[in-house]
């Protein structure tokens, strides 16, 4: 069983960048999706990212223009820059793969905007 993991989050200020990583512990090049969520503290877990067969990208209409969803060389990770952050992109941040129809979840990276 594949496993993710995401790493990169912390705390910046409102208007700074992070870049999260999501490393798997094998290969994920048969992933049909593969996604960034985040939940914020009281709210539902809700899509950011996500990359489709065919390089397709579809992101956020809050993220659209600030984010980037991208994949490594390797094949077995993913990244997420986020550029512009403002203090409503605070939350868990956790990758997703789809993998021969299972959802294959990391563990969750905190990112916090200070204003």
């Amino acid at each position: 069983q594949v496993q993710l993991v995401e790493s990169g989050g912390g705390l910046v200020q409102a208007g700074g960048s992070l870049r999260l990583s999501c490393a798997a512990s094998g290969s994920i090049y048969s992933a049909t999706v593969m996604a960034w969520y985040r939940q914020a503290p009281g709210a539902e877990r809700e899509l950011v990212a996500a990359m489709y067969p065919g390089a397709n990208r579809k992101y956020a209409d809050s993220v659209q223009g600030r984010f980037t969803v991208s994949r490594g060389t390797a094949m077995n990770t993913m990244y997420l820059q986020m550029n512009s952050l403002k203090p409503e992109d605070t939350g868990v941040y956790f990758c997703k793969a789809v993998m021969r129809g299972h959802d294959i979840w990391g563990q969750g990276t905190q990112v916090t905007v200070s204003s």
